[in-house]
């Protein structure tokens, strides 16, 4: 399958309610245009990631009217296997991604939980969870990450992150990352929160990420607004 034909049963499936309205969707739109691009990558000898089926599959997951939070990557993992289409998310054996296993750490010391013995993230995209990467595409392979970035994803992402800060009401947005807290403008910070802090990767995540407690203080703010808390 080319990423042409899953945008195309995406589209077409219920699990694009609310996102196929978006004009970068339209037949014509950014969605279609970074598509060609990732199947000219293919084209050209270049492994990309996550397969076909799987690229919309945050949105396919986290439809627009039960978006409740929204974390926001960088890219899928470049590491062949690892990239699912959920951002940060992993099914496979042990060991997990690094920055996997850091968002585990933090989440331990957040909420004083124990860490979960896999890592699938699908329990979160499904209590309104959108798991999202600026690019929903990479190169598969070493020093591949943000390879996709200038494919034509961030016309699409930008349109979605807008939408959900416009459609949505009381939604927290975990900005993880330098190229995540680009998008901070595309939010209305009146109506959602924002918690920044770095990239949970192992060259960032001592920076500023461990301690940030971005579980604890997204369910305290969403309780606050009368909303239920995310089983994380």
């Amino acid at each position: 399958m080319k990423c042409a034909e899953a945008l195309a049963a995406f589209l077409a499936s219920g699990n694009s309610a609310g996102w196929r309205e978006l004009p970068v969707f339209a037949a014509d739109g950014a969605a279609a245009r970074a598509c060609a691009a990732v199947d000219a990558e293919r084209a050209a000898g270049h492994v990309v990631a996550p397969v076909p089926e799987r690229v919309f599959a945050a949105l396919a997951l986290t439809p627009l009217d039960a978006v409740r939070a929204v974390i926001l990557g960088q890219d899928p993992y470049p590491t062949p296997g690892h990239a699912n289409g959920l951002a940060f998310s992993y099914v496979g054996p042990a060991p997990l991604p690094r920055s996997l296993v850091n968002i585990y750490k933090e989440r331990a010391e957040d909420l004083g939980e124990p860490t979960p013995a896999d890592g699938d993230l699908t329990r979160w995209a499904k209590q309104g969870v959108l798991l999202l990467n600026t690019a929903l595409t990479v190169r598969e392979g070493a020093s591949k990450a943000g390879s996709h970035l200038s494919l034509g994803w961030g016309a699409v992402t930008d349109a979605v992150i807008a939408t959900v800060s416009r459609e949505r009401a009381h939604v927290v947005f975990l900005l993880w990352g330098n190229p995540a807290q680009t998008k901070r403008p595309l939010i209305d910070e009146s109506r959602h929160l924002v918690i920044a802090s770095a990239h949970p990767s192992p060259l960032s995540a001592r920076r500023g990420f461990f301690g940030s407690k971005p579980f604890s203080r997204a369910n305290a703010w969403l309780d606050e607004q009368g909303e239920k808390p995310i089983a994380w």
